[in-house]
């Protein structure tokens, strides 16, 4: 009979040659996952002794790149650090390479385009190119949107579990921006899953009257994607079959964002 070995978990060391690296690499570690950090699981996750780790915590917390959750007990990513990621993706050197494919794609399709992520409970608008048709809805990059209410919002929901969701949406403002606007938990979750098994998502005019967009992810080749790119239209001139017809030109440019991101 075979002797069982225990397998110890793997500890992730944050190492720096200086106090302000260890730092970094402590936001990396806490980065890294979907969860809310105790001390003391830090110390479980780190090996880092208790007294250090809490001075570290400490520092991140007063520079607004951490913050406390409402237990007092539990850290998560701060206003200051999420900022320094957006600001990123909004102006990192493969953005002239997105933007010239966003421009192919409102050439195709005649309607405007965007390229998003999600920040929080909310969707950022990284990029835009606005149609040359004399009707249409101006939104700049740096916008944001709500979550619950956008086709992007959608269908990046899709990749986490439906307990995440969940978490992430009940302390949302479901706010009902128009007549059309879910907020229901449980109808969300089921555009949510539509959206999932079909590979794209849809807001029709749950943000703005008259307005309906398409989104689908910008693929990765491991781990989920915080990128998707969207058609927007008036609804005068576009309608969900329409917009079917879209997704061919739609996942072209989403896979070659996907190469772009890739270096490839």
């Amino acid at each position: 009979m075979k002797s069982v070995q225990h397998i110890r978990p793997t500890v992730i060391e944050p190492n720096g040659d200086t106090p302000t690296m260890r730092l970094f690499a402590l936001l990396e570690v806490i980065a890294a996952k979907d969860q809310r950090y105790s001390l003391q699981s830090l110390v479980e996750e780190t090996s880092l002794p208790k007294p250090t780790l809490h001075r570290m915590l400490q520092q991140l917390e007063s520079a607004g790149l951490l913050q406390r959750e409402v237990d007092g007990r539990h850290y998560g990513t701060g206003t200051r650090l999420r900022r320094l990621a957006e600001d990123l993706l909004l102006n990192d050197s493969h953005r002239g390479a997105r933007h010239t494919v966003l421009k192919k794609l409102v050439e195709e399709v005649g309607e405007s385009c965007n390229i998003t992520s999600l920040s929080g409970d909310e969707v950022i608008y990284l990029d835009r190119v606005e149609t040359s048709a004399p009707l249409r809805f101006f939104l700049r990059a740096g916008s944001r949107v709500p979550v619950h209410c956008s086709a992007s919002g959608k269908i990046l929901l899709t990749q986490m579990s439906a307990a995440q969701r969940r978490r992430l949406l009940a302390h949302a403002p479901l706010e009902k921006c128009t007549a059309q606007t879910h907020t229901d938990l449980d109808r969300l979750e089921l555009e949510i899953l539509r959206a999932r098994k079909d590979g794209y998502a849809f807001d029709r005019e749950e943000f703005l009257p008259g307005l309906m967009c398409i989104a689908v992810l910008v693929p990765r080749d491991s781990g989920p994607s915080n990128l998707c790119v969207a058609v927007q239209a008036p609804t005068i001139r576009a309608n969900v079959e329409k917009a079917r017809q879209w997704l061919p030109a739609l996942n072209g440019a989403a896979l070659a964002l996907s190469r772009i991101d890739a270096g490839t």
